[in-house]
């Protein structure tokens, strides 16, 4: 499955706007225009639409979004325009979406927008909505605030089997909210953090849940990230028709997607002969890589890799192959995901640091490593970028979604 990116936008992170549909269409067409117009198409050259969400019927009482997107943007009224869920994954089902259309043949343009409005509720309420991707009911049930509880226990259990310094977490923050300073759209990019902000200092950085503290957790985002894909054959098109070289459009040339059960216990409690946490996640990232004809992680020039809380991340770098299982923390401290190392983890800010719309983030995640191959990533660009892996995970890592974006070899 392959395709090329001709462009794309995402909004400014650290904006409120209306926990309403008009929230909703007003953030879809603020994207939806700007990715049009970085990729200097018109609407009318769009064939179809995918939409990302994961909640607007509970923080917005809207559902129905492929038919918000054609209120929004009403250029795109009359073609297909549909809304896919997955937790934190939505944006990336709804990009799998595109892809399987555009390698099918049935379409050669495709705009995808991933899109969320939460801050305008109450944190109790927000945190409730957001459980909705959880077992309700059953995972977290006594929690007030279930994602925390729910990542608690698999910091927990990384204690338990392996040991766990926090000292690993807090610079896997502090990389992030530092990454998040150059990027001019993150929610983070104008905080102040004091002395004793990524320890274990109960002051500063007081325990939410378990080993996890607040500056190991990501924070409530509005905004919304688009993409427009095309055909090799559009997108040759397109690149003869403004004089450039069609080698130097990104193109998505790897996907992994892979699904487990929903409840975080099941997952830890059955056991992998490889040692992962969650074998799906790494064989999502391999299945990726597989068919980008990528041999090992080592290869890329860059990861913007899921980090709704710290130890999300934490685990995560071992899935990539980085590490052996449980040993993590020995990536972190050789510098290897630092901005200047080996393999810059997260140059975004990731979703701690550049934020967290959760129907957008598999979309801005893509855009993001499609400006840094194309090298129009300003103040975050990693030099001489080439080729990024993406991975974004839904819920206890319950869906694993990983892409290859990179430019065709010399």
């Amino acid at each position: 499955m392959s395709a090329r990116i001709l462009g794309g936008a995402q909004t400014d992170f650290a904006r409120r706007y209306p926990t309403s549909t008009e929230g909703l269409a007003e953030l879809l067409r603020e994207s939806t225009l700007a990715g049009l117009e970085n990729a200097e198409l018109d609407a009318h050259e769009v064939d179809v639409g995918h939409v990302g969400n994961l909640a607007g019927e509970l923080f917005a009482g809207q559902a129905h979004l492929g038919g918000v997107l054609a209120s929004a943007v009403p250029q795109l009224a009359g073609l297909p325009l549909s809304r896919h869920e997955a937790a934190c994954a939505s944006g990336s089902v709804a990009l799998l979406a595109a892809l399987a259309e555009i390698e099918a043949g049935h379409h050669d343009v495709a705009v995808v927008s991933g899109v969320e409005v939460m801050r305008g509720v109450p944190a109790n309420e927000a945190a409730a909505n957001l459980g909705s991707a959880a077992w309700v009911g059953r995972e977290a049930a006594d929690a007030e605030f279930v994602w925390p509880a729910l990542f608690a226990d698999l910091a927990e259990y990384y204690q338990q089997r392996h040991g766990l310094d926090h000292a690993h977490l807090g610079r896997i923050a502090e990389l992030n909210h530092a990454s998040a300073r150059h990027n001019p759209q993150a929610q983070s990019r104008d905080w102040e953090f004091g002395a004793g902000a990524f320890d274990e200092d109960d002051r500063v950085n007081p325990v939410v849940a378990g080993p996890l503290r607040k500056t190991d957790c990501g924070r409530i985002t509005d905004g919304a990230a688009t993409v427009v894909l095309a055909s090799e054959e559009a997108a040759r098109a397109w690149a003869r028709a403004r004089g450039r070289d069609l080698e130097d459009v990104p193109r998505v040339s790897g996907w992994g997607l892979r699904t487990d059960r929903i409840v975080l216990e099941e997952k830890l409690a059955a056991p992998d002969p490889d040692g992962y946490v969650f074998p799906q996640l790494r064989r999502a990232v391999r299945d990726a890589l597989d068919r980008a004809g990528v041999a090992t992680v080592e290869d890329l020039d860059l990861v913007e890799l899921h980090d709704c809380f710290t130890i999300t991340e934490y685990a995560a770098l071992e899935h990539l192959g980085l590490a052996a299982p449980g040993e993590a923390w020995k990536v972190i401290e050789a510098g290897t995901i630092d901005p200047d190392g080996p393999l810059p983890v997260n140059p975004s800010g990731g979703l701690i640091g550049a934020g967290h719309p959760v129907g957008a983030s598999g979309v801005r995640m893509v855009h993001d490593v499609a400006r840094q191959v194309a090298g129009r990533a300003g103040e975050m660009q990693v030099d001489g970028a080439r080729r990024g892996l993406t991975v974004n995970i839904g819920g206890s890592c319950t869906t694993a979604a990983a892409f290859v974006v990179g430019k065709d070899e010399a």
